[in-house]
């Protein structure tokens, strides 16, 4: 009994109180925290982990959750403009008008082959097409195109876009989910009928990969892909990797 608490319950109580712990100090993803966002991530795993090898389990969360009050006040500390530049480092300019700034780069400790790198990345091969490319705070590199090459917009050349049509999941891997269904005020009768618009219905659900509402009110539906034996060997078919 004193093994499984120990290796069974005691790791699965410190995980979920992490994950909580780490769940209320915000939703960011790693490649968009600070310096001390990391900070908080580190400590906090350091703290909750330590009942591991101890026996203080309380306190080990009474440490974290001061912790957490903490962090919650220097986040809020940093809405504010003249706290947020002495608390959170400002960006740091590596490309101004096409040159390359040597100061920004040693102040960043990038290399000139990881700004290349980037800019590829972002689809620019030649600096000089940069207008502006800077170090942010989470420590990615921003990239902003000189207006001669970056993609036409469509004011300029005088259009007014419609607003892009957010297609709406109603079935998901042979599941209906149901939320959605109820924010569209729809049923599962009016899925039913759309479905065998597609000589599909309720019962062949779960051939279903994605089945989206549409800007036209109706659905777009994506199946299970059928084996087709009669095309192996078609080069224009390919897929890279070994499941051919």
């Amino acid at each position: 009994m004193d093994i499984f608490i120990t290796y069974g319950l005691k790791p699965l109580f410190i995980f979920i109180g992490s994950f909580i712990f780490i769940r209320l100090g915000g939703k960011k993803a790693a490649s968009e925290m600070s310096s001390f966002d990391l900070l908080f991530i580190i400590v906090i795993g350091t703290i909750v982990s330590e009942p591991l090898v101890t026996k203080s389990v309380l306190p080990a969360f009474a440490y974290a959750g001061a912790l957490l009050v903490i962090y919650a006040l220097f986040s809020y500390s940093t809405l504010n403009n003249k706290l947020r530049w002495l608390l959170i480092a400002s960006p740091t300019v590596l490309i101004k008008n096409g040159d390359i700034d040597e100061k920004g780069l040693r102040k960043s400790k990038v290399t000139t082959s990881e700004l290349l790198s980037t800019l590829r990345e972002k689809g620019y091969t030649d600096p000089k097409n940069v207008e502006l490319a800077t170090m942010e705070d989470t420590g990615r590199i921003s990239v902003i195109p000189k207006s001669s090459v970056r993609p036409v917009q469509p004011t300029d050349i005088q259009l007014q876009p419609s607003p892009t049509f957010i297609p709406i999941p109603l079935i998901m891997n042979g599941q209906i989910i149901n939320h959605n269904l109820k924010y569209l005020e729809k049923n599962e009768d009016w899925l039913s009928m759309q479905l065998k618009t597609h000589q599909l219905n309720l019962k062949n659900i779960s051939d279903i990969t994605l089945a989206t509402y549409n800007q036209y009110g109706t659905l777009s539906i994506d199946t299970d892909d059928p084996i087709d034996n009669s095309q192996k060997g078609n080069p224009y078919l390919y897929k890279p990797g070994k499941n051919n």
